[in-house]
């Protein structure tokens, strides 16, 4: 259904036909969830190829914007958001194989390389900041022979520069891009356990515990509606160097679910890792660093999880690439963090029990005047003026937002 709105004043009413409350305020709409049913979501884990693109973009994005800061008082255009990991060849085997053709890792995007007369050494700050990520999360992996690391960062485009530098000035950044950010709180029980486990098996007690298992690890979880029960499906990059033979292989699997399903007291949850294992060929999920880029899964920015950390079809989600842009005025980027944000900040001043958030951008203006601003909420509890109140002072503060994303 079409809502069309002529007042400019705040005005509410019911629509009797979906039984769903609809608000409108200078752009700002707010309106019930409707009930949910089946729910799936994934969570890419800190070894996947994807998520290596994605988290080594954006420590670049933050490191070149703490260099501007320090060098400069104020960050410089950058947008560092493309990375391509091109995965290698390897050959896994009992009590370990060995690297035959390595991971290259190539980044491109744009960066202010110079400054009056003072160069900024950017694709060495980018290649350092790789390299220090991979040594520090990816265990396994030798960053002198398993990796090729690329820069091809170049310099940003006139328009979009002059965009930034109203932020070096004081002013209010303006919109680089006409573009949209989604958000919702909270997360649901599914969704919590898929990043729970994930965490678990990357914590660094569980890697002493059971240095086997690798960082690439994938969760795929599945909830039906008539029951609370759900089922589990887990990928885990096994380290073959603590690998016997088949036997102790399926062992450590046994080891490993009953570990999860402990720690976590998931008793009544299905708990499936790596179902493509096929035993009567000894096919097994055996790899030499822990993640399936060494031996050809490929990763890109972008194509892994949101900035809630999951991937999540059945409820709202960007297939924006966050990772690498720049906090200041990469509307891809800030509002997705501000959705996800304002969602929470609307469930826990106890204004609804649950928020989906939705806001548009308009290149060339100002980051807090957003063309959209469209709040879905679930059992409102309070008048949605107060609702208003908060959202406008939020969107005072995104001048300032990309310190609650850099620091």
């Amino acid at each position: 259904m079409e809502y069309i709105f002529q007042d400019p004043l705040f005005t509410s009413f019911m629509n009797q036909k979906n039984n769903s409350w609809l608000h409108n305020h200078n752009g700002i709409l707010i309106e019930n969830i409707a009930a949910e049913g089946i729910e799936i979501a994934e969570r890419k884990g800190l070894g996947h190829p994807d998520t290596i693109c994605d988290l080594i973009t954006e420590q670049i994005s933050v490191e070149l914007s703490k260099y501007y800061l320090k060098e400069f008082g104020a960050i410089m255009h950058h947008n560092v958001d493309k990375a391509l990991l091109i995965g290698g060849q390897s050959q896994p085997g009992y009590k370990g194989g060995k690297i035959i053709l390595p991971i290259s890792l190539i980044f491109a995007g744009r960066a202010t390389y110079q400054v009056e007369d003072k160069k900024i050494p950017v694709e060495e700050i980018a290649v350092e900041t790789a390299k220090k990520w991979l040594k520090k999360n990816i265990r396994n992996l030798d960053t002198y022979t398993g990796i090729e690391i690329t820069s091809k960062i170049r310099m940003g485009s006139h328009e979009l520069v002059e965009l930034f530098n109203r932020f070096g000035k004081g002013e209010i950044p303006l919109s680089n891009d006409t573009s949209f950010g989604v958000g919702y709180f909270p997360t649901s029980i599914l969704e919590d356990t898929i990043i729970k486990i994930e965490t678990l098996l990357n914590y660094p007690d569980t890697k002493e515990k059971f240095p086997f298992v690798g960082e690439d690890i994938k969760v795929m979880g599945v909830k039906n509606p008539d029951t609370t029960n759900f089922t589990i499906a887990i990928a885990i990059a096994m380290v073959d160097k603590y690998i016997s033979n088949l036997e102790d292989y399926v062992s450590k699997i046994n080891l490993i679910r009953e570990y999860i399903r402990n720690s976590l007291n998931l008793k009544d949850v299905i708990i499936d890792i790596n179902t493509a294992d096929d035993y009567s060929r000894e096919s097994i999920y055996l790899t030499v660093t822990g993640t399936s880029a060494e031996n050809g899964d490929d990763g890109q920015v972008g194509r892994g999880n949101r900035i809630n950390g999951l991937i999540t079809p059945y409820h709202p989600m960007s297939l924006e690439a966050t990772s690498g842009k720049n906090p200041v005025s990469h509307i891809g980027k800030i509002y997705n963090y501000f959705a996800r944000d304002l969602s929470r900040l609307i469930v826990e001043n106890n204004f609804s029990e649950k928020a989906n958030v939705f806001i548009v951008s308009q290149i060339g203006k100002p980051i807090n005047e957003p063309q959209l601003l469209h709040i879905k909420l679930k059992n409102i509890k309070s008048d949605p003026e107060n609702i208003k109140v908060l959202v406008l002072e939020q969107l005072k503060e995104l001048p300032q937002y990309w310190k609650k994303i850099i620091f």
